[in-house]
């Protein structure tokens, strides 16, 4: 993915809220299309990337791939190699993406009975 241009106004803008609050950085990583339903789809036992795949049928392997990195990279799931043929990658939610899925289903079941209003 590219980066991001480090003198636009947005850029700018995201830094200041992650400098200000370690919250503002958390929410701009969840904010990222698919990377709350990866998480999810793990925690449900697809531990594999096909069957991460399967069940979010529209992801692209692209994408898929990408929040799995992101994922692993802030420790809220763990990757396994298996070298074997054929050689076969697992994921798991780590104790820190345990955590982090409990306080977001709490947000989904907020969000399922709080009427937000539309723009």
């Amino acid at each position: 993915m590219p980066e991001r241009k480090t003198t636009s106004s947005n850029y700018i803008n995201q830094s200041f809220l992650e400098n200000k609050c370690a919250l503002n950085e958390l929410i701009y990583l969840l904010s990222k299309r698919w990377i709350t339903e990866v998480l999810f789809s793990i925690e449900e036992g697809n531990n594999r990337f096909s069957s991460i795949k399967e069940d979010l049928e529209y992801i692209s392997d692209h994408i898929l791939a990408d929040r799995l990195r992101l994922l692993e990279s802030n420790r809220f799931i763990s990757k396994t190699v298996f070298h074997e043929l054929p050689l076969r990658t697992e994921y798991i939610l780590t104790e820190k993406g345990t955590e982090l899925s409990n306080l977001l289903g709490g947000l989904c079941d907020f969000a399922e009975t709080t009427e937000l209003a539309k723009d």
